[in-house]
């Protein structure tokens, strides 16, 4: 006999509401196995459903043709797969990056108003780039980044983060996304659960889009959870926030280094590279007089050449969109010709490095740009 929709309280934790429904976007495909033979249907019914959410990216029961039309009716009666709805996108004029808007299914009891999230597309040559969101705002409040002047609201489910994907899929082709960087609203590891969960769907073999190999996570440096994520036996990349080898800078510009010290987070990232053999990426945003020094290029050879590494310099992205007062106009970006002596000093030590052009700074989708502003 088929379970009735469980009240609130008697939910499993794996699985979200949304009014009266359960949301099964986001589920893994072990869990949707689970779902299916809790309904007194099949085990293989999960398959099937993991394949055309996560593999066909289908938004409606309808487009699910090999369920027979008794099973759509009841999923579409009890259950709901879309997390997100478009709001709007912008390309840039200067880089043909293209940023969008999302809006939760969620909202503000008080005003009504969803909560936001914005992701961004990023053509470089032959590799196509989904940057995407997995916070609501941020709360570590990094000197360089818009989005921590947004404030934290909500952690993303699995179901949104894949979401994201879903949708710049169906706009620009399926085929046309190679990589996907966790890099956009807020800090990966501090959403966790639903981050690994996320991975999880991307590394199933029924989802043929993206592999983990072109998946990065880029992290603030959470370091007990970067030693748990590699824990996991997940195997994407690993980005660290570098921006600084130095505690003190470092803490002035990143306060989380204060809570997880550099010091940490260089074992833990040594860690994830012992367990996964994953190359580390550090990325390392130029910042005139703070972080350009001399003493900065010997530091941060040394601290590269202690681990399997490559460098990405970025060019510092004003914040005035985000910043009307002009609180971060004390940052400014190394000149251009600074940034590549760093760079060729670093090339000269048999260092990997890539200075990263700019993307979509004309519609505030460049790196450290991302936030809604209301």
């Amino acid at each position: 006999m088929k379970a009735e929709i469980l009240k609130e309280e008697e939910l499993p934790e794996n699985f979200t509401k949304t009014k009266k429904k359960v949301l099964l976007k986001g589920l893994t495909l072990e869990e949707l196995q689970e779902y299916f033979l809790n309904e007194g249907e099949p085990r293989f019914r999960g398959e099937q459903l993991f394949n055309w959410m996560y593999n066909h990216l289908a938004v409606d029961f309808d487009e699910m043709l090999n369920l027979p039309k008794s099973l759509r009716k009841d999923l579409k009666k009890k259950n709901e797969i879309k997390t997100l709805e478009y709001v709007n996108s912008e390309t840039s004029h200067e880089s043909g990056a293209k940023k969008f808007i999302f809006s939760l299914r969620d909202g503000f009891p008080e005003t009504k108003e969803k909560n936001k999230i914005e992701s961004v597309i990023i053509p470089e040559g032959k590799r196509t780039t989904l940057c995407i969101s997995t916070q609501v705002g941020c709360p570590l409040d990094c000197k360089f980044c818009a989005t921590g002047l947004m404030g934290y609201k909500k952690n993303l489910t699995a179901g949104e983060i894949f979401d994201q994907y879903l949708l710049a899929a169906k706009d620009l082709g399926k085929e046309k996304l190679t990589n996907i960087v966790y890099m956009g609203m807020g800090e990966p590891l501090l959403n966790f659960n639903a981050t690994v969960k996320s991975l999880k769907i991307f590394g199933e073999e029924l989802t043929t889009g993206i592999s983990l190999k072109k998946i990065t996570i880029s992290t603030a440096g959470i370091a007990p959870k970067i030693k748990e994520l590699a824990d996991t036996g997940i195997k994407a990349k690993l980005a660290l926030s570098l921006h600084s080898c130095f505690e003190d800078v470092r803490s002035k510009i990143m306060p989380i280094n204060k809570k997880y010290s550099l010091k940490e987070n260089i074992e833990a990232i040594k860690y994830y590279y012992k367990k996964t053999g994953m190359r580390i990426t550090f990325e390392y945003v130029m910042l005139k007089d703070i972080n350009d020094r001399d003493e900065d290029v010997k530091a941060l050879i040394k601290l590269s050449k202690e681990i399997s590494s490559k460098i990405n310099l970025i060019p510092f992205n004003s914040l005035k969109h985000m910043d009307p007062a002009g609180l971060s106009a004390k940052l400014e970006t190394t000149p251009k010709h600074r940034i590549e002596e760093f760079a060729q000093k670093l090339r000269d030590n048999d260092l990997t490095v890539m200075v990263r052009l700019t993307q979509g700074k004309d519609i505030a989708a460049a790196c450290g740009q991302l936030a809604i502003k209301n």
